[in-house]
């Protein structure tokens, strides 16, 4: 057993073993040609699924670049190719896409199945270290991800090969999801659990307070009238309107320390001269995350919110953000 390792050691090792693997990535950004824009082509139109399989290590990469393709509006899933010969190339059909991916080319799994990807006429696109392997000669389009070496020191264990692989799959997927024009709102609709589905999904609309629990006052209301309405409705301010409900101002918690500052008669001051115009707004259709954005643009912790016409509608705080967990 060799004598354990100091601390200069393992951090040597590690900062070894990122430095081929940046330097891997970094060999990526040339063999970024028209292959690679075919192989977008490819994915762009099929009708079907993407089909993604690999042996190993390799197959928990597919399983990732699956995953990545089928949330960002690609319809994808993984396929065991070692399952495929025992029952599971019924779920390959004539409007599939298959993207396979083995670093020698050479994964006996794999190549068993070209017979039958050739029956189908099936596009196949192949991510593989050798171009010139049997899967690569065989592919539609290949996808060179090879590397000159592992970041393990004994250059066996799949280390920078697999990070170049799922690097370059990443880059599929996102090329991919700009062409179709894929919105955070398609992305949303593809998370709808947790907080990622909470941040894109929720409106402002389904937040704000609405109806009585708004407040509001009139330009000529005075300071005193004001701090009560604040006081009543808790969101730590007061929107200021004008006729028809239009908002023309707002005040805040900020405001009135800057106003007492003034040493200001709180009974004689009217709103209109101590109010933020025009204040800070969102509109009712905009997410709940946009709303999140502005509070911390503009170090404010309550927003009002103003239709197309500037009527107020409703109103909300940071507090109401983080009891629908988008904060």
């Amino acid at each position: 057993m060799s004598p354990a390792a100091d601390d200069a050691q393992l951090l040597a090792s590690a900062r070894r073993a990122l430095s081929i693997e940046t330097r891997a990535l970094e060999a990526l950004g040339p063999r970024l040609t028209s292959a690679f824009a075919a192989a977008c082509r490819i994915c762009l139109a099929c009708h079907g699924r993407v089909v993604v399989t690999g042996m190993g290590k390799s197959g928990h990469i597919a399983g990732k670049i699956a995953a990545t393709l089928a949330s960002t509006g690609t319809p994808a899933f993984f396929m065991h190719p070692a399952e495929a010969g025992h029952g599971d190339l019924g779920m390959i059909t004539r409007t599939d896409v298959v993207l396979a991916l083995s670093n020698s080319g050479e994964t006996p799994e794999l190549v068993l199945l070209l017979p039958h990807l050739k029956r189908l006429a099936v596009p196949l696109v192949v991510m593989t270290g050798k171009p010139d392997s049997t899967l690569g000669r065989a592919a539609s389009v290949v996808l060179d991800v090879g590397v000159p070496e592992e970041a393990c020191p004994l250059n066996l264990a799949p280390t920078a090969s697999t990070t170049a692989t799922l690097a370059m799959g990443d880059a599929l997927a996102v090329a991919v999801l700009e062409a179709r024009g894929f919105t955070a709102q398609d992305f949303a609709r593809a998370h709808p659990g947790g907080a990622l589905g909470r941040r894109l999904l929720l409106h402002v609309e389904d937040l704000m307070r609405t109806g009585e629990a708004v407040p509001r006052v009139s330009p000529d209301a005075s300071l005193a009238a004001g701090l009560l309405e604040m006081s009543r409705k808790g969101l730590g301010m007061t929107v200021v309107v004008g006729g028809e409900e239009r908002m023309l101002g707002v005040f805040t918690d900020g405001d009135l320390r800057r106003s007492l500052d003034r040493q200001i008669d709180v009974h004689k001051t009217l709103m209109s001269e101590v109010m933020a115009a025009p204040g800070k707004s969102i509109g009712p259709r905009e997410l709940a995350a946009e709303a999140v954005h502005l509070m911390e643009l503009h170090r404010i912790t309550a927003l009002a919110v103003t239709d197309a016409r500037g009527v107020l509608v409703g109103a909300l705080n940071i507090h109401d953000l983080m009891r629908a967990g988008v904060v």
